[in-house]
């Protein structure tokens, strides 16, 4: 577990990662946030009990992210992950090197993010401590609750406490279900950038497999290229050879230029034997580029997917917000029905103020 009191801003763990940032404009792509990868810390603010994770690329800081109890480290990739800064209203990307260091990130934020918890909860102990008088009912309201008669006698079932109760109730239901649009509208958001960084991993592989195809097509031509030309130079030293033979009318063993000939003859045909090999070697390969087109084909399958998919969860995001927008206005109604019932209660309380001095009056004559 990680100590919760250090000295200010004391470094606690790094990493180098490449780091993005959600497109403010769109909300759907990533920018970089720097050229190359840099240092990414966590650090600890003892002064203002506070967890941070800092990058700093050349003279401006990149990330600077106070970390929350309710934030949340996903991994959308092997050797991607990302989180949601509410205060910051960003979405920060990181790019690792290997799916270890991402694994590493992963746990020590979550251990960064239980130290956040525990820190809170201190305070909240700390502070409920210092005011203990806000759980404790004040002993002049007890009096006067005690030694007061029962409304509903008075004011009768129409408009007495029961009205204020299921107001009161009507308000909780309110409240919940405001949450749980909200808890919809978080998960709807989270949903949504998991299928853009999805995307644009789909987009990265699609690249890489046009770039090695492409490759691999101009490897082979060039070796095409390269087989043609010596076969003609081939031809042309077998041609020179029984020209040599054609005009010196005896063997050719007693001519020291055909020798050389042969023997360059030779490694022309080795040469020749050791391309042809390479060619079945690069023919073989391609059937592997033939694979890599198939799973290029896949990955532009599964981004229409995951745009159909987006389109959806845009819909219920629109959905939720006007299901909000009316139990707002449903809220809204209650507060006004209930600040009339509780104007209504002051007017019979003043009445039955009067009744009671009318009464000690008349016990009084």
């Amino acid at each position: 577990m990680i100590p919760l009191h250090r000295e200010r801003e004391q470094p606690i763990f790094s990493s180098r990662a490449h780091v993005f940032q959600i497109d403010p404009a769109t909300k759907r792509n990533w920018l970089p946030a720097s050229k190359h990868a840099v240092t990414v810390s966590f650090f600890y603010d003892a002064g203002r009990s506070v967890y941070r994770i800092i990058s700093v690329g050349g003279t401006k800081a990149i990330i600077n992210s106070t970390i929350t109890p309710n934030m949340t480290f996903t991994k959308t990739s092997q050797k991607f992950g990302q989180w949601a800064d509410s205060r910051a209203n960003t979405v920060y990307g990181l790019g690792f090197s290997t799916e270890q260091h991402l694994q590493q990130f992963s746990d020590q934020f979550k251990e960064v993010k239980e130290a956040a918890r525990l820190v809170r909860e201190k305070a909240q102990e700390r502070f409920e401590m210092a005011n203990p008088a806000l759980n404790i009912a004040a002993p002049q309201e007890l009096s006067e609750d005690r030694h007061s008669p029962p409304l509903l006698a008075v004011n009768g079932p129409a408009n007495g406490p029961g009205e204020l109760v299921r107001s009161k109730s009507a308000e909780v239901e309110l409240t919940s279900e405001k949450e749980r649009i909200k808890k919809m509208l978080s998960e709807g958001s989270v949903c949504d950038i998991n299928l853009e960084a999805e995307l644009f991993t789909l987009q990265d592989s699609n690249a890489k497999l046009v770039a090695a195809l492409q490759e691999a097509n101009n490897s082979v031509e060039e070796w095409k290229n390269q087989l043609a030309e010596y076969q003609e130079e081939t031809d042309r030293l077998r041609n020179q050879v029984s020209e040599l033979e054609a005009q010196s009318g005896r063997p050719a063993s007693s001519d020291p230029g055909r020798e050389q000939l042969s023997r360059s003859l030779e490694d022309l045909e080795a040469l020749l034997q050791d391309k042809e090999q390479e060619i079945q070697t690069l023919q073989s390969k391609k059937s592997d580029v033939g694979e890599l087109e198939k799973e290029r084909e896949e990955a532009l399958h599964r981004l229409q997917e995951v745009e159909s998919r987006n389109v959806e969860l845009t819909e219920r995001v629109q959905t939720a917000e006007g299901t909000l927008a009316s139990s707002r206005d449903q809220r809204e109604k209650s507060e006004t029905e209930l600040q009339t019932l509780v104007q209504v209660l002051d007017v019979k309380i003043c009445d039955l103020k009067d009744l009671r001095h009318s009464l000690a009056k008349l016990v009084d004559k």
